[in-house]
């Protein structure tokens, strides 16, 4: 647990300071932040960004700082430019307990430096508390925070030129199907999927999932089926998806949603033009599965479902088939065959 205490904060004049201070906390790996003086607005700030773009990260204002800091049971690190240089100190810093990263605004109580375990410093001379911060979460975190996965509705997708953001709701990936997808049946059927996705996933309480690329993954996953009805459609939806710029998670799950997944031998003999087609994450095995149970508009069951692959001789799958919902069963600690689903929502 990386927490981070911010002393001196006056509303009036370091509002932008402190924002950013809380940005590169939330960005560079930090689980919160705790302010010493009140202000709403910058929790309205803050709160805001992580709802929209994803993460735990947690703000509070108004603390008694004197307080948390004699009682915090970890390791405590002051940044102040008359610390001990960063390169001598930062293999010293035990990882193994949370962490309290103190940052201040106006002149740090000489109190702070006999409270805390390290008085750290990145460059003795005058510079912004912003960049500080940063640099020492980087080299404390030895550079992991780039493989941070944050799960927000908005996605940055890298680019070398320009700038590009996908929103991943309903709203905006319903859209995108409808950009492509005239049939109204599939369109129905996309939705539904979702529905049984969704439900699947706010029952499976022991891992932390991707809710915005499960819906949207779920929406979009026959999008391929407006060009390609066979069983590439899986492949060409991909394919089209990552030409407009959705993330990988989400192409991915399109990519790899036919049947119970199509091994590398089974890609060879059907002719397909990738073979790495097996649901990986769980996002990816749930909307799969949940394909696979929405049959003519309504859910059906796991026995329902063999019949219909019995009938087409695809004994393979089949058993892929019991492998992955018993695999996804055990994860929500009951069998999927019961799960309702309303079917009653608004149209967009």
């Amino acid at each position: 647990m990386i927490t981070i205490l911010r002393l001196g904060h006056r509303p009036h004049r370091d509002m932008r300071i402190t924002t950013h201070v809380c940005l590169v906390a939330r960005a560079f790996g930090a689980n919160n932040v705790l302010i010493s003086t009140k202000d709403v607005n910058l929790e309205n700030t803050i709160n805001d960004v992580t709802k929209r773009f994803g993460g735990k990260f947690e703000i509070k204002t108004g603390i008694d700082w004197k307080k948390y800091l004699r009682e915090f049971n970890g390791i405590k690190v002051h940044l102040t430019m008359y610390g001990i240089n960063l390169n001598d100190v930062i293999d010293k810093i035990p990882r193994d307990k949370d962490l309290l990263v103190i940052v201040g605004s106006e002149k740090v109580p000489g109190i702070v430096y006999k409270m805390v375990d390290y008085n750290v410093s990145v460059t003795n001379q005058p510079h912004s508390e912003v960049s500080s911060l940063a640099i020492f979460l980087d080299r404390y975190l030895n550079g992991k925070e780039f493989e941070l996965k944050f799960n927000g509705v908005y996605r940055i997708i890298p680019s070398e030129k320009g700038k590009n953001m996908k929103i991943l709701n309903r709203e905006e990936c319903l859209k995108t199907l409808k950009m492509y997808v005239k049939d109204e049946k599939l369109i129905d059927h996309c939705l539904k999927v979702a529905d049984l996705s969704l439900e699947i996933a706010k029952r499976i309480k022991s891992v932390e999932l991707d809710i915005p690329a499960i819906e949207c993954g779920a929406i979009l996953h026959d999008i391929g089926r407006s060009t390609d009805h066979s069983i590439s459609h899986g492949i060409t939806g991909a394919k089209l998806l990552k030409n407009i710029g959705y993330p990988e998670e989400i192409i991915n799950i399109v990519k790899r949603h036919v049947g119970a997944g199509i091994d590398e031998e089974e890609a060879k003999s059907l002719n397909l033009d990738e073979k790495d087609l097996i649901p990986k994450t769980i996002e990816e095995k749930i909307v799969c599965h949940s394909d696979n149970l929405i049959s003519c508009g309504k859910k059906i069951t796991l026995s329902e479902l063999i019949k219909e692959y019995e009938k087409k001789g695809l004994k393979k799958q089949i058993e892929k088939i019991k492998e992955l919902h018993e695999y996804l069963s055990n994860l929500i600690g009951e069998d999927i065959d019961n799960i309702k689903i309303d079917y009653e929502r608004k149209n967009i």
